[in-house]
């Protein structure tokens, strides 16, 4: 074995959606991978459950966290530079950035939802609507579920 070395100029990045992915890679003898997303204001993700465990880690601005509760309204989290949050296997959650500042995170998670980044991924950044279908489709394919919209 051999250290690598992942700088900025020789990352793998993909644009989802309107967010910014770069792949770090995966930590050696687990089933964990790092990625390093920017998400820019108004950008986010909805309410959706997925097998895969979240660590994040907020390097830059504050992103809302929401983990939903069918009984109950969403618990929301504002998390700032220097937070760290987990969000664990199975529970019902999103994000957003809400405000007019970009955010800048280190995400952990399995390698199924790298997957899911690859596969609806584009090399450049998106211009208009997205095909939501085609995401959509590529949710069902990895294992990720979304949630009605919550009131």
């Amino acid at each position: 074995m051999t250290i690598e070395v992942t700088t900025a100029d020789n990352a793998d990045y993909l644009w989802v959606v309107a967010d910014r992915i770069r792949f770090l890679g995966g930590v050696p003898g687990s089933d964990l991978e790092l990625l390093d997303i920017e998400v820019p204001p108004g950008s986010g993700t909805p309410p959706h459950v997925h097998e895969s465990p979240e660590l994040i880690y907020i390097l830059e601005g504050e992103l809302t966290l929401r983990q939903f509760d069918t009984d109950q309204f969403p618990r929301e989290i504002k998390a700032g530079a220097g937070t760290s949050v987990k969000v664990p296997s199975r529970v019902p959650h999103n994000y957003s950035n809400e405000s007019s500042a970009p955010v800048r995170m280190l995400v952990m998670i399995a390698p199924s939802m790298i997957a899911f980044f690859r596969d609806i991924g584009s090399e450049h950044r998106m211009e208009g609507v997205p095909d939501f279908a085609r995401i959509g489709a590529a949710m069902s394919r990895h294992g990720i579920e979304t949630l009605p919209m919550a009131a």
